[in-house]
Formats: structure tokens, sequence, C-alpha cells
């Protein structure tokens, strides 16, 4: 007799094109296809891309409302959802369902598996810290998506290293091909092309990222910098560029949808964070085969591997000798871009990042 599929439920607080929300599409999908029967949970009020990227794949998907940050209603209604809906495992991500999907698993006696996946926003304030805290040691299998957020987890929670397991996010690879993105921005076919993914906010350090370009136009008349994504840094970049001279070089893209193609169309790719845990834009520039300048943090130079260029995070000179470096010796960065996508294939696919929690969730159910 077949082993009735495992019911498995995803929640998330936020609906964006970022990095957690990408792990979530990608893990629920995969999941599907596997046989388990997921639901994804997600803002009500959100921007409706988690859904959208859903649409056709046979995942469910259900809208929530928090009015209030502090709510035992909704930790009650979540509860009763899980429970109608006879789901197994419960695997939230981030702070605020780290804190609710313990309190509503523990409501319903449903095991939770919680990712951290960056940043640590939750020490900004003494209670963030103590109901992370409470809501990690409730958790049958808390998960860090590098070493460096262990670390932190542990020594910002007093959290002993054994309790959280470590898994680095996994993405599909794609084979996507330059549609024309040069022609599409009237840049000539001969422009150097430095792209950025992330959204405009002060931790992403773009701001860096731009005073590097302005360090190198004189030595490579031809480089432009693109950068993908919103948010509220958007008229400080533009004055920056501005102020630098190089205005006509830098492309703020906003959202895009096509981030596939603007890699192809790549000549380095750049990450200038200030802070990360394993970005998913690095794994897309690796599995693009694309040379990459990024700044030393969170776990990017474990994933890279030594096939990359690593700087010191908020140094803008770092950046520029960096990229002067590879536009100045394009066969060279070519074989350290394939390097890479040999690596992301290795290490980084979508199916290894799966068995692993698929593994956690077996964990989970048998500590019940």
């Amino acid at each position: 007799m077949t082993a009735a599929p495992l019911r498995i439920a995803q929640l998330l607080e936020s609906d964006g094109p970022g990095g957690a929300e990408n792990v979530v599409v990608h893990l629920s999908r995969r999941l599907h296809e596997d046989g388990a029967h997921v639901v994804v949970y997600g803002p009500a009020r959100g921007q409706g891309w988690l859904r959208a990227q859903l649409e056709g794949s046979g995942v469910e998907f259900e809208t929530f409302d928090i009015t209030r940050p502090f709510s035992p209603h909704f930790a009650k209604w979540l509860a009763g959802s899980l429970e109608s809906r006879q789901v197994q495992v419960v695997h939230s991500h981030e702070f605020s369902f780290a804190v609710y999907g313990a309190w509503a698993g523990r409501l319903a006696g449903i095991p939770q598996v919680t990712t951290m996946h960056g940043g640590r926003y939750y020490v900004e304030a003494m209670r963030r810290r103590v109901a992370l805290g409470i809501a990690l040691r409730a958790t049958a299998e808390p998960v860090a998506v590098s070493e460096v957020l262990k670390k932190h987890l542990c020594h910002d929670l007093l959290l002993a290293p054994e309790r959280i397991s470590v898994v680095p996010n996994g993405i599909p690879s794609s084979a996507a091909v330059d549609p024309g993105v040069r022609a599409s921005l009237g840049l000539p076919p001969s422009a150097k092309l430095v792209v950025a993914i992330g959204n405009l906010y002060p931790v992403k350090g773009h701001r860096f990222l731009v005073e590097a370009l302005h360090q190198i136009a004189g030595r490579h008349p031809e480089i432009h910098l693109l950068i993908a994504g919103r948010g509220d840094q958007l008229e400080p970049l533009k004055q920056l560029s501005a102020s630098l001279g190089i205005a006509e070089r830098v492309r703020l893209l906003g959202l895009r949808g096509d981030v596939p193609a603007l890699l192809a169309a790549a000549d380095v790719f750049a990450l200038p964070s200030l802070s990360e845990g394993l970005p998913i834009a690095i794994l897309e520039a690796m599995f693009a085969s694309k040379p990459i300048v990024a700044s030393d943090v969170g776990d990017i130079g474990a994933a890279l591997g030594g096939y990359g260029w690593l700087v010191p995070p908020g140094n803008a000179a770092g950046l520029a000798e960096a990229l002067d470096r590879v536009l100045s010796d394009a066969a060279g960065a070519k074989k350290v871009g394939e390097a890479a996508k040999a690596r992301a294939h290795a290490e980084y696919g979508i199916d290894r990042m799966t068995e692993r929690y698929e593994t956690l969730y077996e964990r989970a159910l048998e500590r019940r």
C-alpha cells in the first residue's frame, strides 16, 4: 500500500521577489513534483508576486491578514487552518512566522521547521530576541541558510550549535540567453555591463558599487552599471551617480521579471552587500557562468569556493580593483565563471536543497 503524500505548509509574511520568497517558490514546486501536498500561506494584502509564481504549479495558496504585531487571534486562526488542512509539518520562514508558526504549531500539535534566511534584524529590540529565542527552542528543526548566520543565532539567542541545521539555498538551473538587453536600453553591443540584482536598501551597498564604477570609468570607457531592484535608495543613488558625473552609465531598472536575461547579458555580476546569508542572486549568477565580484559577507565566500573575487564590505576601492581585473582579462574571467557554474550544479541545485529539507521534515515528524 502506498503511503499517503506528506502534507506541508510553507509560511512567509512577505510577498515580493526576494531571496526567501524565491526559496519558498522553488521548494514548494519541487516538493509538489516529489509527491507532497503543499500549501503556501501568503499575505492577503501583498504584491501578489508569490501567488503569481505558483499559479498552475499544483501548489495551493492560502491568504492571511495580520492586523497587529502581537495577535493571539491570528495564532488561533492559523492553528485552526493548519488542522483543517491536515497539515503534518509546518515550514516557517523568517521572524514573524518563526514566532507565529511555533505558536500555531504548538496549539495544533504540528511539528515545525523554521528557516532564518539572513540578517540580524531581530537583535534591534530585546523583545524580538526573546520572542525568536522562545520560538526556535519550540521548533523541532531550526535552520540557518549559512554557517555565519548559524553562529549569529547561537550567539545572539544563546542556542546550542547542535540545535541548528544549515541548509544552503538552492535554485533550478536556467539556460537563458540575452534577448537583446543592450539594444532595449539603448546601449551599443560593445558596452561592458556590470549587473547587480537586489532591493535598493542601504544594507545592499549599491552606493559603493556606484563609487567603484566612477573610479574605473576612465580605464573602461564602455562600462555601464545595471541595478535591478526597488527600494528607498532610488533617489539617493540617482543623486550620487549625477554628482559623480556618471549618471549616463548607471541604469536603475526597478523591479525586473527577466533576471536570467539580465544575467545572460552581463559581463560581470556584482554584489556589494554589507550583510547577507546566502543570497539567491549569487547562486543565479553562478548558474549563469558569470564572473562574480562580491562582498566577503555571510556564506558568499564559501559558496564561491574560490571561483570569484571577494572584497571587504563597504569598500569602493576594493570593488573598483576587482572589477578592473575582471574587465581587463575577459578570457580568464570566463574560465572562473564556468568553474563557478560547475560548483553551483554540484552544491546549490534545487534537488540538493529539497532533499535536505525532506530529511528535516521526517526528523520533525519523528520528534513529535
